[in-house]
């Protein structure tokens, strides 16, 4: 006959709590009319409420602060701290405890333990306790592994551990834009939306470039001295909101100045997100690497250096240009050929030799011009033969230029 034992109770016991920021206590004011039947039974009631705030009863928000009632919400980027206690609940005397908290994700197990010495001993009615904290990077299921082992008076060695399971969520919706510019520059745009069901302090939101790119923030107005924020003194980001930054990315000197590195998938940099929510708990995210897939400009590249913003109508007027040879490996000799159009007339030679473009390198080209047209013209015409190739490059489209009559422009 089989006798089953019984299941030996364990003389120590734990708790594990989560450490978090008490709430704001908020009540719902009732109150009516003097001429009503209640009177200013109401306004008493209220006044004499402890968690009101005197002078301004109606408010819904009190002086009282209330203490977390459940284990609330995760975010990535949060920090999670929990409190860790193991009390000798016997009459006896325990020795060789040994407490270990390990955090278990989807990809990776973590121990959070601040020591991995064994307590000697622990008396009745005496407690060991730690204080762990673990910054949140990834999201979904998490379990909390905590496991304690110790010996009895006795000699006999006992094991035990619980589980506590929570699930991290995504606080924020982030998106990004490219746009490119004429020139080499990228603007970046960040759509950042707040999908918590608390408002946000948005303390800081910056990119950081990649190795080839310097970076300018466009999200402050220069006033004087001063740069103000164009979302305001009070940074705030309420549910479900969402707020654009915006950032320019310019290619380095030593990057620019060759051609092709900069092409195909290019890495320009990550954000960094800080925040803070309720009682001033802190957040913080860092997006992966950013990638954009750099435009094609084929052999040859034209991009404009410098070109007036207004010009007078049948005067003439420099550009600077620059051509590139995107080719890593071929050498190009260039002839230069400028056609005219029904409003932009090149002045000089057309079909004037360029000379000989060694592979990645540029050179700088300044041509005159006038336009027989006013309002806003396009500068086109302009076109590239390699001789060795016999092949014809054509740039329409360069850029633009607003014309005015020479008395306007006077007046």
């Amino acid at each position: 006959m089989d006798v089953t034992q019984p299941k030996q109770e364990h003389l120590l016991a734990l708790k594990v709590m989560r450490l978090t920021k008490p709430t704001l206590f908020t009540n719902i004011p009732v109150t009516c009319e003097e001429r009503d039947l209640p009177g200013d039974l109401f306004n008493q009631l209220m006044k004499d409420d402890p968690s009101t705030v005197k002078g301004a009863e109606t408010l819904m928000l009190g002086e009282m602060l209330t203490l977390p009632q459940n284990f609330g919400n995760i975010f990535l980027g949060e920090t999670f701290s929990s409190y860790i206690s193991v009390h000798n609940d016997s009459h006896q005397v325990v020795k060789d405890i040994l407490v270990k908290a390990d955090l278990q994700t989807s990809s990776q197990r973590l121990n959070l333990s601040a020591s991995s010495a064994a307590v000697a001993e622990l008396k009745q009615d005496c407690c060991i306790d730690d204080v762990i904290h673990h910054e949140v990077k990834e999201i979904g299921t998490h379990i909390l592994v905590c496991a304690v082992s110790y010996t009895t008076q006795t000699g006999e060695k006992m094991y035990f551990r619980k589980f506590f399971k929570f699930q991290v969520l995504k606080p924020l919706d982030v998106k990004t834009k490219f746009y490119n510019a004429e020139t080499d520059e990228v603007f970046l745009e960040a759509q950042i939306q707040n999908i918590t069901t608390s408002p946000m302090f948005m303390e800081k939101v910056s990119l950081e470039p990649s190795i080839m790119y310097n970076v300018a923030e466009l999200n402050a107005v220069n006033q004087g001295e001063d740069s103000v924020s164009t979302f305001g003194s009070r940074t705030y980001l309420q549910p479900m909101d969402t707020r654009q930054y915006l950032y320019c990315l310019k290619p380095k000197q030593e990057f620019a100045e060759k051609a092709g590195v900069i092409k195909g998938v290019t890495v320009i940099g990550k954000l960094d997100i800080v925040w803070k929510t309720n009682l001033g708990e802190r957040g913080r995210l860092q997006t992966s690497q950013l990638q954009r897939m750099a435009p094609g400009y084929g052999d040859v590249r034209v991009s404009l250096e410098t070109i007036p913003d207004t010009v007078n109508l049948e005067e003439p007027f420099d550009i600077t240009c620059k051509i590139t040879n995107c080719s890593s490996e071929r050498t190009m000799d260039l002839v230069l050929e400028m056609c005219n159009t029904n409003s932009i007339h090149w002045c000089g030679v057309s079909g004037r030799q360029l000379g000989k473009l060694h592979p990645t390198s540029s050179l700088h080209l300044t041509l005159t011009l006038l336009s027989s047209v006013q309002g806003l013209q396009t500068v086109s015409g302009l076109r590239l033969t390699d001789t060795f190739l016999k092949r014809t490059y054509e740039y329409d489209d360069i850029a633009q230029v607003c014309v005015v009559s020479s008395k306007i422009k006077e007046n």
